[in-house]
């Protein structure tokens, strides 16, 4: 096992002892199978990072915060979750069989892999343009024996006038990559009307709200919630921001690829 894995200081703590505790609080008990497949994840994203530039975070302890808990607190965003105002944050999460999800700039597989891992029945799809993470997305789904995930590499700009791809998702999760009213350019057109897109975020956000409103209006949606998370001791507060897809997207959307990051909605 990796050092940076699996550190001295861990040496006597319980495989993912963080990870599990984090899930716990939030209402996602993990069984010791999936705890297996995120030990072997956090693995693997540790020795491919040598090479292929995944992720500053390779710390044992943050992997489990930072990716895994982080990436899991999109569950109280999805659709017909029961949640709470105390720990256990999530009542209840309805079965997701046949529920389609695709992670829009996913790096080295966040937050759409933990929340695959966690629920095996959603098909996901995991999208980023670099070809390098989604080669090493493509050999960590074989390592981890996953069914129903595809890896598809291409820009959201363009993946999003594919008809394969174009209103075909019931939710879109997308986590630290562009400002919210670019993000709603690359995630909106993804999602099927009655859908909605997620994306977390942390930080002073009032700005960011009052301007991405306005394109989530644009773009056939509607400013859906800001879900406060925090988890004391493992995560600083965060929100989870939806939005609900009510209309179709204009067929201008989105603009061609590097225009919604240089002249945002």
């Amino acid at each position: 096992m990796s050092a940076e894995v699996h550190s001295s200081s861990e040496a006597n703590s319980p495989r993912m002892h963080l990870l599990t505790k984090g899930a716990d609080l939030l209402g996602i008990p993990l069984a010791e199978r999936q705890i297996d497949l995120f030990q072997t994840y956090a693995e693997e994203l540790v020795d491919w990072n040598r090479k292929v530039n995944l992720t500053a975070i390779t710390g044992y302890e943050d992997i489990q915060t930072k990716h895994f808990v982080d990436s899991l607190t999109c569950f109280l965003a999805f659709p017909g979750v029961a949640r709470r105002d105390h720990p256990p944050l999530i009542g209840s999460i309805p079965p997701l069989a046949g529920i389609r999800v695709i992670d829009v700039g996913t790096g080295g597989g966040f937050p759409g892999l933990p929340l695959k891992i966690a629920r095996p029945e959603i098909s996901l799809t995991l999208l980023d343009s670099v070809a390098k993470k989604t080669k090493f997305l493509e050999h960590v789904v074989q390592k981890l024996g996953l069914t129903w995930v595809d890896v598809v590499t291409g820009r959201a700009e363009e993946i999003a006038r594919d008809p394969l791809h174009r209103e075909r998702y019931d939710v879109v999760v997308s986590r630290a990559v562009a400002e919210l009213a670019t993000l709603m350019e690359y995630c909106l057109p993804l999602a099927k009307i009655g859908g909605r897109a997620i994306a977390l975020k942390k930080g002073a956000l009032e700005e960011e709200l009052r301007t991405g409103q306005k394109a989530i209006n644009l773009l056939g949606g509607r400013f859906g919630e800001m879900i406060p998370v925090e988890l004391p001791g493992l995560l600083e507060l965060r929100y989870a921001i939806t939005a609900e897809k009510v209309a179709p997207t204009p067929a201008s959307y989105p603009r061609r690829p590097g225009v919604p990051a240089k002249k945002p909605l």
